[in-house]
């Protein structure tokens, strides 16, 4: 790749990432732009609308100077219409006119709907979030009344925005064929609050630093402890017990050893390293979880330095710049694994490792868009932005994939196993049913679930309802106690099954870490019917569809680092004893 391609690539992912032009500065009396967003119902929070599908009128002012919106923005819903109103920076507003509007019998029905099903509207200023409910019905339920005037009372300090409240007054009773007249006022306030701490009132610690969750990561941490001790015992304690009674046998000939009547996971050496059925799949997985645990780290280590949940759509948008960047790390991984199963269809397993997860990604968004396309919801993906994202996995994805694949089939894809394996494969003698790999998959992601479950929770909460998450800390020490919780409880499932004599471990230790996501995603429907009153079809497809890519991304991560571990293990007892 030449000077002016590389140049020209990191300009794309800069492009990509970068949030909002403006620099949170104004001068006495600049303009001041209130963004109106979307609007929809409360409970579902993400069936939204644009806020003007409802009748709601704009301001009189056309022009505004600046305009933003970014890739992340664009996925994730954000809708940005300009609302016309005309603010200045510390300039007070008066009650003033923003526009009169007919109700008429079809407007009538859309207000009185979106009333009666709670919808509330959400707008920006300098990047702060307003939220604000479009009316509310009376007691008897029979009569909806909207509000029609808009109080902003801005804080300042010196040239920057620090707070925005609204305050929604002038309840009117709507009825068809009348006139409803809306209005608003805006008062400048000086703080002293500096620009940095100006997001903390959206933040909620009581929630997020309740004791509940200081003492869920302290049982994690203690289990962890509890885990790996045990696990060192055991397997230590027996694996010397193996050793010493294989020890015995070192005067025997390989006839009369095989005649034996031992057993255990020394048997299977000649079988232990023979490579997985379906080895194209197993490298991609193995390097998209690779892709996947690179991700995560890297936006949690960038949000916990950098507060990315302070800027909208930032953290999604830099998620999808370290993933196209992280291709590199994928093809290595998947590459390097699959030429050292002595794969030769080296060009299949890339373009497999590459387009794996996009693909199961682009599947469900599809199906969710074509229902948001039928419903009119502001979250269907525009065209261009398809366009966009098909250009990232065609000329950033696939070339840093296929660069890491040739790195890691030429740095690290020569076979190096400690044992010779057979020609013919050894028969798997018969076992009793709790030996089974689907019994021993399925027990084995009870204890990693176990130990990021409060943290779903919250994470739930965050995404779902209507909270910020910024406990990113939280997150990397739940993250490296999973990862440690996986690993050992895979080695152990391993160890397990080849005391038994079954040699398939490689696609076990994936699937034993991978099945904590199963467990996530039974959560995931008891949190839907239990912790929410989401409704509808569209915000069901939207939440069993997404909630299924998490899941599915967390297995994919948790059978990497649950592969990884066990390798690493395996590799280690028979290197040790056999030659």
């Amino acid at each position: 790749m030449n000077i002016s391609g590389l140049c020209l690539f990191f300009c794309l992912l800069f492009t990509i990432v970068s949030c909002d032009e403006h620099d949170h500065r104004y001068q006495d009396g600049s303009e001041v732009v209130l963004w109106m967003n979307t609007v929809g119902p409360y409970h579902n929070r993400q069936e939204t609308y644009n806020y003007f599908s409802l009748p709601f009128c704009r301001g009189t002012k056309q022009e505004i100077s600046h305009y933003h919106e970014t890739l992340g923005e664009n996925i994730l819903g954000v809708e940005l219409e300009y609302s016309g109103v005309e603010i200045n920076f510390k300039r007070d507003k008066p009650r003033t006119d923003i526009c009169e509007k007919i109700v008429t019998p079809e407007a009538y029905d859309e207000l009185t709907y979106a009333i009666k099903n709670h919808y509330w509207y959400q707008m920006f200023i300098d990047d702060l979030p307003i939220w604000g409910i479009v009316g509310e019905m009376d007691e008897s339920g029979k009569s909806a009344f909207i509000w029609t005037h808009k109080k902003f009372e801005i804080a300042y300090n010196e040239d920057r925005i620090i707070d925005v409240n609204l305050t929604s007054e002038a309840k009117v009773n709507i009825k068809p064929n009348t006139a409803l007249k809306f209005t608003y006022e805006v008062i400048w306030k000086p703080t002293s609050v500096p620009f940095a701490k100006r997001f903390e009132k959206y933040l909620d610690p009581g929630f997020f630093q309740h004791k509940i969750h200081w003492f869920s990561i302290f049982n994690s941490f203690m289990m962890v402890l509890f885990l790996v001790g045990l696990v060192s015992m055991i397997l230590l304690r027996t694996l010397r017990k193996d050793y010493a009674r294989y020890g015995k046998d070192d005067d025997l000939d390989d006839m009369e050893r095989d005649l034996g009547d031992e057993y255990g996971w020394k048997q299977v050496h000649g079988d232990v390293f023979r490579p997985p059925a379906h080895p194209i799949l197993f490298a991609s997985l193995i390097g998209s979880g690779y892709q996947i645990a690179t991700v995560s780290t890297l936006c949690i280590l960038t949000t916990i330095a950098f507060d990315l949940y302070t800027e909208r759509g930032l953290l999604f948008s830099t998620a999808i710049f370290l993933y196209a960047a992280s291709s590199v790390v994928n093809g290595y991984a998947g590459g390097s694994l699959y030429a050292r199963m002595k794969g030769q269809l080296w060009i299949k397993q890339l373009l497999v490792g590459a387009f794996l997860v996009p693909t199961i990604i682009c599947s469900v968004a599809f199906l969710v868009n074509f229902i948001s396309i039928y419903y009119g919801s502001s979250r269907s993906i525009p065209f261009t932005v398809m366009l966009s994202v098909t250009a990232i996995c065609l000329f950033i994805i696939l070339p840093l994939t296929a660069v890491g694949t040739v790195l890691g089939r030429n740095i690290s894809g020569e076979p190096n196993v400690p044992c010779r394996t057979n020609a013919v494969p050894r028969p798997i003698p018969e076992k009793k049913w709790f030996m089974e790999p689907n019994v021993i998959i399925l027990a084995s992601g009870i204890l990693p679930f176990g130990s990021i479950f409060i943290e779903m929770y919250f994470i739930f909460t965050s995404f779902w309802a209507y909270k910020i998450y910024y406990v990113y800390g939280f997150m990397l020490l739940v993250f490296l106690i999973l990862a440690v919780v996986t690993v050992c409880v895979t080695i152990v499932a391993t160890y397990f099954m080849l005391n038994a004599e079954d040699y398939r471990w490689q696609w076990t230790s994936f699937l034993s870490g991978a099945s904590s996501a199963f467990y996530v995603y039974l959560y995931a429907v008891y949190y839907f019917f239990f912790k929410t009153k989401m409704y509808g079809m569209f915000q069901t497809v939207f939440y069993f569809g997404y909630m299924a890519l998490f899941s599915l991304g967390l297995g994919i991560m948790c059978g990497t680092f649950g592969y990884i571990g066990t390798q690493a293990f395996v590799r280690k007892i028979y290197s040790i004893k056999i030659d």
